[in-house]
C-alpha cells in the first residue's frame, strides 16, 4: 500500500473518531445523574439532615429534559435545597428556572449566584479552559438576574450574597455564610469574617466557584462544610473521571465530590472543613459536551460526627 493511501486512510479513521467522540460528549452531557454522600459533620445524636445540592444548571428554554430532571428531584423530599449559582443561559430563562425548581422552592433553601446568572454566555472554545487563566472574564449583555433573586425571594429562600444568615431546619439550627461570585471577583469575604457561630448545631458556608481563598477563609472562620459548584467537574476528563481543569485554582484532584479543605486536613483538624464540590448539570448552550463526567445534582445526608 502506498503512503498516500495510509496517510488518506489514517485521516479518515481520525475523523470517524472525532465525530464518534464529539456524539458521545453531546449525549452525555444529557445523562443526567443523581449522586449520594454522607457527610459525617453534625453533632453527636442529631437527627440527619438531607440537603440537595443543585449548581450550574445553564438553562434555557429548550432544554426539556433538563427541566424534567431538575422537577424531579422534589420527589426527594430534602430538609433544604442549596444552589450554588450558574443558573441561566438564556435571557427568557428565569421563568423556565422557577418552573423547573417547582415544589423544591416550598422547601428551606439557600443561594448564590455565579458569573452565568449575571451576563450573557458567549461561543467558546472549550479547549481554552486547558490553559492558564489570563483574567479574562466575559461580562457582556445582563441577563435577568434581579428577576430569578426576586423568585427566590418570594419562595422564601435565603440570599448568602456576602452575607450571614441562620436557619432552623428539621430541627438543626444552622449558620451560613456565602460569597458573590469568586470567578468575577465580586466576593467580598471581609463582609463575612470572623469566627462562625459557635453555639449553632452546623456551621455552612456557600460560594459559586470554590477559589482557594474562599475556601481558606471559612475553613480559618470554623464552618464545618463548605458547598460549591462552578468547575462542571472537569466537563472533558480523561477515561476514569480524571479532571484536566477546574477553571479556578483548585486543583483537579478536587474538582468535583466530597473532599476535606485542607486537602491533607482530617476531620477534627482546626482550621478545616469538609468540601463538596458539584459537577452541575450544565455547560455553556454552545458546546454541550461532556466526556467521562455526567451532569448530576447530589442528595447530600448529613449525619453524626464519629469518633
Amino acid at each position: 500500500m502506498s503512503l498516500t493511501r495510509i496517510v488518506a486512510r489514517t485521516a479518515l479513521a481520525a475523523g470517524a473518531a472525532g465525530v464518534g467522540l464529539t456524539a458521545y460528549a453531546g449525549w452525555e452531557a444529557r445523562q443526567y445523574t443523581l449522586r449520594h454522600v454522607t457527610v459525617p459533620v453534625l453533632p453527636p445524636r442529631q437527627a440527619p439532615l438531607r440537603l440537595l445540592h443543585v449548581s450550574d444548571l445553564h438553562l434555557t428554554p429548550g432544554q426539556q429534559a433538563k427541566q424534567e430532571f431538575v422537577r424531579s428531584l422534589a420527589e426527594l423530599e430534602p430538609d433544604l435545597v442549596v444552589n450554588t449559582g450558574d443558573n441561566l443561559a438564556h435571557r427568557r430563562a428565569v421563568p423556565v428556572v422557577l418552573d423547573s425548581f417547582g415544589p423544591l422552592l416550598d422547601l428551606p433553601g439557600v443561594y448564590v449566584f455565579g458569573s452565568n446568572d449575571y451576563f450573557v454566555p458567549t461561543p467558546r472554545n472549550p479547549l481554552r479552559y486547558l490553559l492558564p487563566d489570563d483574567g479574562r472574564r466575559h461580562t457582556g449583555r445582563q441577563l435577568p438576574w434581579p428577576d430569578l433573586r426576586a423568585g427566590f425571594d418570594r419562595a422564601g429562600w435565603t440570599d448568602l450574597t456576602n452575607t450571614r444568615a441562620s436557619l432552623t431546619v428539621g430541627g438543626t439550627r444552622i449558620a451560613f455564610a456565602g460569597v458573590d461570585d469568586p470567578h468575577l471577583g465580586y466576593d467580598d469575604l471581609a463582609s463575612v469574617a470572623g469566627p462562625a457561630d459557635p453555639t449553632a448545631d452546623l456551621r455552612l458556608a456557600v460560594a459559586h466557584a470554590p477559589y482557594l481563598r474562599v475556601l481558606d477563609a471559612f475553613a480559618r472562620d470554623g464552618y464545618d462544610a463548605i458547598v460549591a459548584g462552578h468547575t462542571h467537574g472537569g466537563q472533558v476528563c480523561l477515561p476514569g473521571g480524571r479532571a484536566l481543569a477546574t477553571n479556578c485554582d483548585l486543583e483537579p484532584a478536587r474538582v468535583k465530590g466530597l473532599h476535606r479543605h485542607p486537602a491533607d486536613s482530617l476531620p477534627g483538624d482546626p482550621d478545616s472543613s469538609w468540601l463538596h464540590v458539584s459537577a452541575g448539570l450544565g455547560t455553556n448552550p454552545y458546546t454541550r459536551i461532556r466526556v467521562a463526567c455526567r451532569p448530576e445534582a447530589t442528595l447530600l445526608t448529613l449525619v453524626p460526627r464519629t469518633g
